[in-house]
């Protein structure tokens, strides 16, 4: 079984998963744990994933394009 995350923090889902139950499985190759960075597939060179929200107030969004890329 294959479980593809997408995080922007994938050296935590690494540790997390090889430390547990999870990594027992994926020793016996029952299951993959593959964790992808949605960072790398930004359309600017700054790397930008975040976007203010459509309307004002507060706080911050994800943008599609590199979470569709990824």
């Amino acid at each position: 079984m294959q479980f593809d995350i997408l995080t922007l923090f994938p050296d935590l889902i690494h540790f997390y998963s090889e430390e547990s139950i999870l990594g027992r499985a994926q020793e016996k190759k029952l299951i993959r744990i593959a964790a992808h960075n949605f960072r790398n597939d930004t359309s600017d060179k700054q790397k930008h994933v975040d976007d203010r929200p459509y309307g004002g107030g507060a706080g911050m969004i994800l943008q599609v394009q590199p979470i569709f890329g990824c």
